[in-house]
């Protein structure tokens, strides 16, 4: 019993030892390696604090975390010798405020969880610079700048966040080659201005490759369409508490009167819907239920929204059903409007599918940039909603509508299943129209109808062909408005009596570019074919940096949708200057974002540089082609000509190997006929060596690599390789002239030796 507690009672001393036993903490002493990664750490605090500006759950962290993590780096400093058992036990507590905080904005919703983990990192950073004594504590804080750096990449939306990664990239050279030297146990020296023990010309050099690599890498990179996330991005809840029933639409430019009316409470005017008026400045005119084309004036260009996106297409926003004359509107009521809840715990609507067809899935995420009004774009057709908000509102055009008007920051993710556009298809669609449809799509004020239906027959019988199917008529239609009617930005007012798809036709001869989409849905309507006006947005600008498309106001435009039966809806764009076939995605392409990269540098080049450029990228293709297929018809033509024609090719190869030593040994001699003629001398004696199994390695002084090749090659070699080494040593260190005759000498010697392998 006493063995057995003497046994115990010794084994808890030696575990209490061990516990209690601390190894000796070296501390860092490099101020360098320090203000370095303080640096880092900084940048990608304000990178993050920068990039969440764009989002709905801006931070704001910088101007605390900032200074009080570089005070915290400062007082880490200058108590590096410490201890600080008091100051570790009071950031343990932090730490679990921290996590504290995280948790509860996570349960809660409050922020983004993109963000709310960025910020228990800065957070723990700021803690952390209050205990860094050692170089694996630095490493830490590296680690936690590169992980802000990478939130921040996925949270931008502008370029702004370029030059802060240039930023982060040029102090991080530096700091990786100081680091390096602090593990190696290397002094810092203080002599000279260089950045980590780079010379600035290196550390110049060393950066611009840097960048270029990572920017071959960023453009060619493929970009598989198959590829589809499922935590798709979306800002953090919004409460809303009011009722909802999809109904209204608030749309700021009609709130400003930018109809030439009041607003009555439901976003539009009470006054007629045609009435003359002025376009807002900010806001398109066409995204509310009501849409008066009486209006003059032009928009200020403002970004809107920013998308990223699998495939580029038309943003859709809303559908018009009813042409008054001199506008639009939507019909809105309960029967034709669906309300959609989500649970509270899921982000994600199913909405309802309105085609049977299946096509190609798409995923979109839209920054909101501007106020803009209650309605979501969309590529058409929407399965999928990740939004913000518990409820939403599909009305029967396809278009979504949210409880309240979306302001700047809001991000919300949609997943579309967009139809293919077969042509064969698409004229084979049947014709037989339900009674929903033919009352909805295909009305026409009595008296235009007769006038407007006989000139759409009298222009598709002058078409070369005759055509039959609507798909055809509607492309023939568009074509020719395109091409007979002109684009006219200043017309004078509409009176009350006139109709704007009259004087187009048959006074103005023209009008604005949304009045080609009236007229087209009008007359694809005088001829039986179902046809509504949809208002959305051009894709806007790509930017090959962000990978988003920039989105401005005066991207907004409507087009002509036209119905194929079971085939659904699909657009026609009649406006000047615009693709006939609106943009719509096609076949994944696996080097997409090379092909924008490029259309986006040659907009900034010359002419005749982007055709030389383009002449020679396609006879390199060509060549490489023909020499593929040359190979091919080597490997899988008949027996008769694979001997031959695999002699040629080991002949070429055998060719270009030489001509590649060739160009090694001018590059040798170029190189060599530029340096002072003793340090000539030695590299030729150093590639001697180096020919033969002994080269001269970094790390080796030049005595040094002497005293191994006098180790492994006979004295007839050793002692003039070492004379000719003391001889260099003594000129490129001491200053001493040197005997050029006596290094050729010596030079000479050892090239004559027939010593061709070293000792073992």
């Amino acid at each position: 019993m006493a063995s057995s507690f003497s046994r115990s009672s010794t084994w808890w001393r030696r575990l209490r030892q061990r516990l209690t036993q601390r190894s000796p903490t070296v501390p860092e002493n490099s101020l360098r390696l320090r203000l370095c990664v303080q640096a880092l750490v900084t940048v990608g605090i304000i990178a993050t604090d920068i990039t969440a500006a764009d989002t709905a759950d801006a931070i704001g962290v910088s101007i605390w975390a900032v200074p009080l993590g570089g005070l915290g780096a400062l007082w880490s400093w200058r108590t590096r010798h410490r201890p600080r058992r008091y100051v570790q036990g009071a950031i343990a507590i932090g730490m679990v405020a921290a996590l504290g905080l995280l948790l509860n904005r996570i349960t809660s919703g409050q922020a983004d969880t993109r963000l709310a983990l960025a910020e228990l990192l800065i957070h723990l950073q700021v803690l952390h610079s209050f205990d860094l004594p050692r170089r694996k504590d630095l490493g830490y804080s590296i680690v936690i700048g590169l992980i802000l750096m990478g939130v921040a990449a996925t949270l931008s939306q502008t370029i702004a966040f370029g030059p802060l990664l240039l930023l982060f990239v040029a102090i991080g050279l530096p700091t990786l080659a100081l680091d390096y030297r602090s593990r190696l146990g290397l002094p810092v020296a203080h002599a000279r201005l260089t950045l980590g023990q780079l010379p600035l010309r290196q550390w110049g050099g060393l950066l611009a490759a840097v960048l270029a690599i990572g920017l071959a890498i960023f453009v060619s990179l493929p970009r598989l369409g198959s590829y589809q996330i499922r935590s798709l991005p979306v800002s953090a809840a919004i409460e809303f508490n009011g009722s909802f029933d999809g109904q209204t639409i608030t749309n700021p430019a009609y709130s400003r009167g930018g109809d030439g009316g009041q607003e009555d409470g439901t976003g539009f005017s009470e006054t007629e819907t045609g009435a003359p008026g002025t376009v807002d400045q900010f806001s398109y005119y066409g995204f509310n239920s009501r849409m008066n084309q009486n209006l003059q004036g032009e928009m200020t260009p403002q970004v809107v929204m920013r998308v990223r996106t699998q495939a580029p297409g038309f943003w859709r926003v809303l559908a018009f059903d009813r042409y008054t004359g001199l506008g639009w509107e939507a019909s809105a009521d309960d029967s034709n409007m669906t309300v959609l809840s989500r649970p509270r715990w899921a982000l994600q609507f199913y909405l309802p599918r309105q085609l049977t067809l299946e096509g190609r899935e798409v995923v979109q995420t839209y920054t909101i940039a501007a106020d803009f009004p209650n309605l979501l774009p969309a590529l058409y057709q929407p399965t999928q909603l990740y939004f913000p908000l518990d409820q939403v509102a599909v009305d029967e055009g396809g278009s979504l509508r949210s409880p309240i008007a979306l302001s700047d920051g809001i991000t919300y993710t949609v997943v579309s299943e967009v139809p293919d556009r077969d042509r064969t298809r698409l004229n084979q669609s049947n014709t037989q129209y339900s009674e929903v449809i033919r009352q909805s799509y295909l009305q026409v004020p009595e008296d235009i109808l007769p006038a407007v239906r006989q000139l759409t027959r009298d222009i598709l019988a002058d078409a070369p062909n005759p055509l039959t199917s609507p798909y055809e008529q509607a492309l023939y239609l568009a074509q020719y408005l395109k091409q007979n009617y002109a684009l006219k930005r200043e017309l004078p007012f509409f009176s009350a009596g006139d109709d704007l798809v009259r004087m187009f036709l048959f006074e103005h001869d023209g009008g604005q570019p949304d009045h080609f989409s009236t007229v087209l849905t009008i007359m694809l309507r005088s001829i039986g074919v179902p046809a509504r006006l949809v208002t959305g947005f051009a894709p806007g600008e790509f930017n090959p940096f962000t990978g988003l498309y920039v989105v401005r106001n005066t991207d907004a435009y409507a087009l002509t949708e036209v119905y194929f039966g079971e085939a659904g809806w699909f657009g026609f764009d009649p406006i000047p200057g615009h693709e006939t076939i609106p943009p719509s995605p096609q076949a994944p392409q696996t080097f997409s974002l090379l092909r924008q990269f490029w259309r986006w540098v040659a907009g900034w080049l010359p002419p005749p540089i982007v055709g030389w450029i383009r002449g020679s990228v396609a006879l390199a293709m060509t060549l490489i082609g023909q020499g593929v297929g040359w190979i091919r018809a080597i490997l899988f033509q008949g027996w008769n000509n694979v001997l031959p024609r695999a002699i040629a090719l080991l002949g070429l190869g055998i060719t270009l190997w030489g001509l590649g030593l060739v160009g090694l040994r001018l590059r040798c001699w170029w190189h060599l006929r530029r340096l002072p003629q003793p340090e000539a001398i030695y590299q030729r004696m150093v590639a001697w060596t180096g020919d033969r199994g002994i080269p001269k390695q970094a790390y080796q002084t030049p005595l040094e690599h002497a005293a191994l090749v006098g180790d492994r090659f006979p004295a007839s070699v050793a002692s003039p390789v070492d004379q000719l080494s003391q001889t260099y040593v003594r000129w490129r260190y001491g200053g001493a002239p040197a005997d050029l005759a006596k290094m050729q000498q010596l030079l000479r010697q050892i090239q004559r030796s027939r010593q061709r392998r070293p000792r073992a």
